[in-house]
């Protein structure tokens, strides 16, 4: 017993260090299409501290933004190749790549960012999580994009005929294309680089984005209307390339997985309180900022069912109906 007492503390010591040699002086690049006063950076600062204080400093994440690596799809080709580690898409821009995250697309789909979380978080999340492996990706969070809502420089929109004409930037996805034809609007589909340029030159009235992403895009300045459709709710996706991933330890996996979770947790947090800071000053910047009635949002709602049933053998109806009989479930 005396030896065992004697050994012990040793083995542990070994052990300890054993661990640690498992973790290597790595720097891990992570792409965003946003800005570093995004949320997306307080989720990026929050998973990079927590991967340094796990890994004593040795796994370094480092965050590029407004698409320095390249935009969404053009970076997570990067991830698929393995010449890039990480990357914090929408996962709307990853909807030709792999057809089931387009039910995360569909129209007026969440109530509100509870059952989101719920959804995102549970089983169902982790079923179209493992769909991604086979592309060569890792997802390992979801943190949120959040509500998206409809700016333009024309006119308020009150009621759903106001979107009538309207040349709108969506997200070059079919999903998008057929909600904003089925609200009669003219989409226009375009890289979020170019939304921005193009609403200056007037090739487009309007677009849809959260309203962080608004404030934090400047659109205020090229923009005089917002209008909260609140029409899908995107999340981002945190994902690794699976390439590089295989390389790392189960230590280093460990590690990094937690902290996208930690980065997750701090990111939503700072999204949602943002969001009401964004609109606060989306107003100072003199832009309009207006609440849709509920009637008229029905009226939305209607128009874009046929969507469901359009995409259905794109996404796969299995997926749908597992959505919504989740959804149905926390609504009871």
């Amino acid at each position: 017993m005396k030896k065992f007492a004697i050994l012990a503390p040793v083995t542990l010591a070994l052990l300890s260090v054993s661990a640690h040699a498992q973790i290597q002086n790595r720097t891990i690049r992570v792409s965003n299409g946003v800005n570093d006063t995004h949320p997306v950076a307080t989720g990026v600062k929050a998973m990079a501290e927590c991967a340094a204080n796990r890994s004593d400093g040795k796994l370094k994440i480092q965050g590029f933004w407004s698409a320095a690596l390249g935009d969404d799809v053009a970076a997570t080709n990067a991830l698929r190749s393995g010449t890039l580690e990480m990357v914090i898409p929408s996962s709307s821009a990853l909807v030709g790549m792999q057809s089931a995250l387009g039910v995360f697309d569909l129209p007026f789909l969440f109530n509100n960012e509870k059952e989101a979380d719920a959804v995102l978080d549970g089983a169902f999340g982790r079923n179209i999580s493992n769909k991604m492996t086979s592309l060569g990706l890792v997802n390992l969070a979801y943190w949120e994009n959040g509500f998206r809502s409809v700016t333009n420089s024309k006119r308020p929109i009150n009621k759903m005929e106001d979107l009538a004409g309207l040349k709108i930037r969506v997200i070059p996805n079919p999903i998008y294309l057929e909600t904003f034809k089925a609200l009669k609007t003219n989409p226009v589909p375009m890289p979020f680089s170019e939304v921005v340029p193009a609403l200056e030159t007037g090739a487009i009235d309007g677009q849809e984005n959260p309203p962080v992403t608004i404030e934090t895009s400047k659109m205020y300045e090229v923009q005089d209307y917002l209008s909260f459709s609140r029409h899908i709710y995107t999340p981002f996706m945190v994902m690794y390339s699976k390439k590089l991933w295989d390389r790392l330890s189960k230590e280093e996996q460990k590690i990094i997985s937690d902290c996208a979770v930690v980065g997750r947790d701090a990111q939503r947090k700072a999204s949602r309180t943002r969001t009401d800071e964004a609109v606060a000053a989306l107003k100072s910047h003199g832009m309009k900022v207006n609440e849709i009635a509920p009637a008229e949002i029905a009226k939305m709602r209607a128009a874009v069912k046929p969507v469901y049933e359009q995409q259905a053998k794109t996404i796969g109806q299995t997926n749908i109906d597992q959505i919504q009989k989740v959804l149905e479930g926390l609504r009871k």
